[in-house]
C-alpha cells in the first residue's frame, strides 16, 4: 500500500473521528439511555452506529447521482462543507456536548427507537459526516481508495459503538474535565480541516473565473 493510500485512510479516519465527535455524543446517549438495561444500552448503541454506517455508505455511493441530478458540483460542496466543519468546529471549542440539544421532557418520546433519531441522524451522522463522505468518496478514484475510505468509516464506527457502551466508565476514568478537554482539541482539527476544504474548493472557483 503506497503512500496515497496511507494518507487517504489517516485523513477519513480523523475527519469521520472529529466530525462523528462520539466522546460529544458520549454523554447524552448515557442521558437519554439512562432507565435502559445494560443489554439494551448495547442494542441501541450497536443499531445506532449501523444505521450511522449505512447512511454514510448510501451518500458515498449516491454522491453522483445527486450531484448530477441537482447540478451540484464538488467545489462547491468543499466550500460547504468548509463552512459546515467550521461552525461545528467552533461548537466544539466551547465543549458543547452534542450536535442537538434534547430536553428532558422530549427523551420519552425517543425511548422506542432512539437508536435512529435523533442517535444515529443526526447525532453521529449529521451534515458534516454526510459531506465528508461525499466529498472524500469523489477523491477516491481507484477502487481500493475506495476500500480504504469504507474501512476508515467502519473502524470509526466500531469505535464511536465501543465509546458509546462503555460511556460511564470513561466518564469516570477522564472526567469532565478530560472529556472538555478532548472535545476542543478534536474541535480544533475540525476546523483545520474546515479551512483546508474550503480552500481546495475555492480555488478552482477563482482561477476558472479569471481565466473567463
Amino acid at each position: 500500500m503506497n503512500d496515497a493510500y496511507y494518507s487517504l485512510g489517516l485523513i477519513a479516519l480523523t475527519s469521520y473521528f472529529t466530525l462523528v465527535n462520539p466522546l460529544g455524543v458520549m454523554p447524552v446517549f448515557m442521558t437519554m439511555t439512562a432507565e435502559l438495561s445494560p443489554l439494551e444500552r448495547r442494542k441501541t448503541a450497536m443499531k445506532a452506529t449501523l444505521v450511522a454506517m449505512g447512511t454514510i455508505l448510501f451518500f458515498m455511493f449516491s454522491g453522483n447521482v445527486l450531484f448530477d441530478f441537482f447540478g451540484i458540483s464538488i467545489n462547491a460542496l468543499r466550500i460547504v462543507g468548509g463552512i459546515i466543519f467550521f461552525m461545528m468546529g467552533q461548537d466544539m471549542l466551547q465543549a458543547k456536548l452534542g450536535k442537538i440539544k434534547v430536553k428532558e421532557s422530549e427523551i420519552k418520546q425517543y425511548v422506542d427507537d432512539i437508536s435512529v433519531t435523533p442517535l444515529a441522524i443526526p447525532m453521529i451522522c449529521g451534515p458534516g459526516t454526510i459531506t465528508n463522505s461525499i466529498v472524500l468518496m469523489q477523491d477516491a478514484d481507484t477502487p481500493m481508495k475506495k476500500l480504504v475510505l469504507i474501512g476508515s468509516a467502519a473502524l470509526v464506527m466500531a469505535a464511536t459503538f465501543g465509546i458509546l457502551y462503555t460511556g460511564s466508565r470513561l466518564i469516570k476514568i477522564i472526567g469532565q474535565t478530560g472529556l472538555n478537554v478532548m472535545m476542543r482539541l478534536m474541535g480544533l482539527i475540525v476546523m483545520v480541516i474546515a479551512v483546508e476544504f474550503f480552500f481546495s474548493g475555492l480555488r478552482p472557483i477563482l482561477a476558472e473565473v479569471l481565466a473567463g
